[in-house]
């Protein structure tokens, strides 16, 4: 009997070490895998796997859209050159703009516009959104003011914009900053109302309060809200820029992107058309890749939401 329950007894000390140590074991494991979390990676990225994961991809679309398109040339499925010319006739108008030297003048117009503009954009939404954010009365003045501006078509804002400003480039400023304005507060004020609570009670018990804590704890807080608004802000701003070009012309004011598109379509010349919305998606694919996309890869990498897969 005695024998009996001993052996029990050791069974079960024996099933409880092994609970134990199978405990132990996940534990282990599970601050292993919290470790591996938490561990930064510092390596630097293969050229070949950056090559392969992110530059071939969008070269084999071109290249389809390419192929699709010289297709239809080809085949004859649109075999009208004034509604599609081919890729070998925009690519001659790329090659005459560059041998007459008027290429970079166009991209440079445009693009210099767009870059002044949406900075001073910056300027006045930035501070825009904190009030309307942190001041109950503004937002409730203003908060639907800003989001009915930024459904609004930017190309309501040329016809007055002309009448107030005439034809030259502080129209274009002011047509570029009723459009962007908005993005920007709005984008600011939807990363406010994502800061964590805990946050602002923690930068008051610091003693972070007003202007500072505004300056430490919240624009830092609500840097990815702020980010997704900058993009859209260039977006719209893009794009106020080109409603503006094409519908306002004066020799005055140069040869944007937006003026060659209507020229383009003023000469019937379809080539010159293709050659404009070409060179507006360049531009706006690379402001994008240059500016905001590391931009917004530095802000997630900062709080440890960039995976690397």
């Amino acid at each position: 009997m005695a024998s009996t329950e001993t052996s029990a007894v050791k069974d079960g000390d024996t099933k409880g070490t092994a609970g134990g140590v199978r405990s132990g074991g996940d534990l282990a494991g599970l601050e292993a895998g919290l470790d591996a979390l938490e561990t930064v990676q510092t390596g630097r990225t293969p050229f070949r796997e950056t090559f392969v994961r992110k530059i071939v991809p969008p070269l084999v679309a071109v290249a389809l859209v390419l192929v699709v398109w010289q297709a239809l040339v080809s085949f004859k499925i649109v075999d009208d050159p004034s509604k599609l010319p081919s890729p070998g006739a925009v690519w001659g108008e790329i090659e005459d703009a560059w041998l007459q030297g008027t290429l970079l003048d166009y991209i440079w117009t445009s693009v210099s516009r767009g870059l002044f503009g949406f900075l001073f954009a910056l300027v006045i939404g930035t501070p825009l959104g904190l009030l309307v954010a942190r001041v109950r009365f503004v937002r409730a003045a203003i908060g639907p003011i800003l989001s009915g501006l930024q459904s609004l078509p930017s190309v309501a804002w040329v016809p007055p914009a002309v009448i107030w400003l005439g034809l030259n480039d502080q129209m274009m400023y002011a047509v570029i900053l009723l459009g962007a304005v908005p993005s920007i507060a709005n984008g600011l004020v939807s990363g406010v109302d994502q800061v964590p609570p805990l946050f602002l009670r923690a930068g008051r018990t610091l003693g972070a309060t007003g202007l500072r804590g505004t300056w430490h704890i919240v624009m830092p807080a609500a840097l990815p809200g702020y980010v997704a608004g900058l993009k859209q802000g260039w977006a719209f701003s893009w794009r106020s820029l080109m409603a503006a070009e094409i519908i306002a012309q004066h020799p005055d004011l140069g040869t944007g992107l937006g003026q060659l598109l209507e020229n383009g379509r003023n000469s019937s010349s379809m080539s010159m058309v293709f050659l404009a919305i070409l060179l507006i998606l360049v531009v706006g694919i690379a402001i994008d890749l240059l500016i905001f996309s590391p931009l917004e890869r530095w802000v997630l990498r900062s709080r440890g939401l960039l995976v690397k897969s």
